[in-house]
């Protein structure tokens, strides 16, 4: 994956920089989540978090967006950054912004037992995912 990476950033032109930057977006993304599920697993076995109540639940998804929304407003301050050339900009962008549906992934991990409300946040990652993607 990562010599793909390297290939299309060779390549110059605006199409391998756009590969590059989607193959750096879900680098990023999965480097970033992959140690969730095995953690959230040990986590739900040895000290599992409960989010009871409608409130509480809500006050955790509003604290994700929130972050989530932090994380894309400066990913996005990066790749339109005048002063880094091009395809670093796009690069940097990319691999920035998957911090995004990483933030909601991470948190869905860290509540595995309670699975409605993992899927609730893992749902969100996932559409945070796909709106971040690099086009």
């Amino acid at each position: 994956m990562l010599e793909a990476l390297t290939r299309d950033l060779r390549a110059g032109d605006a199409a391998g920089h756009r590969r590059a930057a989607r193959r750096a977006h879900l680098i990023a993304f999965l480097t970033l989540a992959a140690p969730g599920v095995p953690l959230g697993a040990l986590l739900a076995l040895l000290k599992p978090l409960q989010v009871e109540g409608l409130a509480t639940q809500a006050g955790v998804l509003l604290l994700v967006l929130l972050l989530a929304g932090v994380a894309w407003h400066l990913a996005r301050r990066t790749a339109r950054d005048e002063r880094l050339p091009a395809p670093q900009r796009a690069l940097a962008g990319a691999m920035q912004v998957a911090t995004t549906p990483a933030i909601a992934f991470l948190v869905g991990c860290a509540f595995l037992s309670t699975p409605l409300f993992a899927a609730l946040l893992w749902t969100l990652a996932l559409a945070l995912f796909v709106l971040t993607r690099p086009r």
